[in-house]
């Protein structure tokens, strides 16, 4: 009796169950985190979960190795804590007890607006989102205009404004900073 869907109607209410909504695939919990994270897709919190569960798996089978592999496990569990740690999802890289904790939330915390939010780059996280997708910032020698760029520990460092920026003319007039040459430019 019902009319059949069009193929963009579907696509608005693939994840939505109107009679089970709790039990669909989008909780309050994962509402929550999008918009503290200013996650803009879905689709990225879906697959940082995703990557989360993996490594959880992970450390609990490195954990759960018998005696006899001792060695191997020791030798996997320093590879993964050293990977984790250079990617800025652990700060320790003592034992696998911090893999098992490890969340989407991490994954969100290392996105490049998270990060000029950290750095004082940017006041709060809608600035920082439309800083990024404006082109105003740039890692290493590369203009960004991806708020989802997951930055490693190692090139945390590296995150500047971009040279033609006018946020950048800003901050160097503001902290009186600015040279001559960039003026004549």
């Amino acid at each position: 009796m019902v009319r059949k869907l069009k193929y963009h109607e579907q696509k608005l209410l693939r994840r939505l169950d109107l009679v089970n909504w709790e039990a669909s695939g989008g909780n309050l919990a994962e509402v929550r985190a999008l918009r503290r994270y200013r996650v803009g897709r879905r689709e990225d919190y879906v697959q940082y979960k995703t990557l989360a569960r993996a490594v959880r798996a992970l450390a609990r089978r490195l954990r759960d190795l018998g005696p006899a592999s001792s060695a191997f496990r020791a030798r996997c569990a320093a590879a993964l804590l050293e990977k984790l740690h250079g990617l800025g999802l652990v700060n320790s890289r003592q034992s696998l007890a911090v893999c098992e904790k490890l969340s989407a939330a991490a994954f969100c915390r290392r996105r490049l607006p998270c990060l000029l939010v950290k750095l004082r780059m940017a006041q709060n996280l809608r600035h920082a989102v439309t800083f990024v997708e404006q082109g105003h910032v740039r890692v290493g020698p590369e203009v960004v205009t991806d708020p989802a760029l997951l930055v490693p520990r190692a090139v945390e460092d590296f995150i500047t404004w971009v040279d033609a920026s006018r946020l950048r003319q800003k901050v160097l007039d503001y902290n009186q900073e600015r040279d001559d040459f960039d003026l004549a430019a």
